[in-house]
């Protein structure tokens, strides 16, 4: 995944409710994380399980900031989502796509092994945090997908009752994160090429409308993540299927 990028609503012209706050004592220390797992998700992208024994907890839709050190000294540090929900494992997750000539990503992908360490410092931002409390209105494109996933598996792990939909795009089928994770609760949406009988194409309206024409008991709580491009797009959709703009929260990333 690509950095974290928390969305001025000034800018977008998106409002940001419910800010959650976050703990500064805890987003202010280093922790020592241990690689433990790395599951392949696509031909591009892994999972990376990582033992944090002092982990604080966080809540869906949070992400950290990962910091690598060289043996010559030089460090390089990058904000990621996390993918995996809450629990008390002691373990987070982390899905990263294997940018070109990306220096945190590059590592992991090709150097790093089970037993390496890196340092984690977070949970960070309480903009795009998702409680579980309010029905959730997921869209995501790519690798923008990770921290819906989080809020989805949170979702599952509790047996919450209040109403979670995902719409997911994706290039592809193996292009998909989590494909075989996802259930009834996602619509996938595939833009380059899809399995027999599934259109081609961006999301439109006719993903977006019917879920807004028969809201659920106070409304929808809107999280966007993607590109910039994707970010815009899906939030215009929202928004003319009748989304109120103060409850729509948009991360991008690049």
């Amino acid at each position: 995944m690509t950095e974290t990028v928390t969305t001025n609503p000034a800018v977008t012209r998106f409002a940001v409710p419910g800010r959650i706050a976050v703990s500064d004592q805890a987003a202010a220390v280093w922790q020592t994380a241990t690689l433990t797992e790395i599951r392949r998700e696509t031909a591009h992208a892994a999972t990376f399980r990582l033992a944090v024994p002092g982990w604080a907890g966080h809540l869906p839709g949070q992400h950290l900031l990962l910091r690598l050190t060289a043996p010559d000294g030089y460090t390089a540090q990058r904000h990621y989502s996390i993918a995996s929900a809450p629990d008390d494992s002691g373990h987070i997750e982390l899905t990263l796509d294997h940018v070109p000539d990306g220096e945190v990503s590059g590592w992991f992908h090709t150097v790093a092994r089970p037993g390496d360490t890196v340092e984690v410092r977070g949970p960070l931002s309480g903009f795009f945090a998702w409680k579980g409390d309010r029905p959730a209105l997921l869209l995501g494109a790519g690798s923008g997908v990770v921290p819906l996933m989080s809020m989805v598996r949170h979702h599952r792990l509790r047996g919450l009752t209040v109403p979670l939909r995902l719409l997911v795009s994706a290039r592809s089928p193996e292009s998909l994160f989590y494909a075989s994770e996802l259930g009834a609760e996602t619509t996938p949406v595939f833009t380059r090429s899809a399995p027999q009988g599934v259109p081609v194409g961006r999301m439109t309206s006719a993903h977006v409308a019917p879920l807004l024409s028969k809201q659920p008991p106070g409304g929808w709580e809107a999280y966007v993540c993607g590109s910039n491009g994707f970010a815009e797009h899906a939030s215009r959709l929202l928004v003319a299927a009748g989304q109120p703009v103060e409850r729509i929260r948009i991360e991008r990333f690049g």
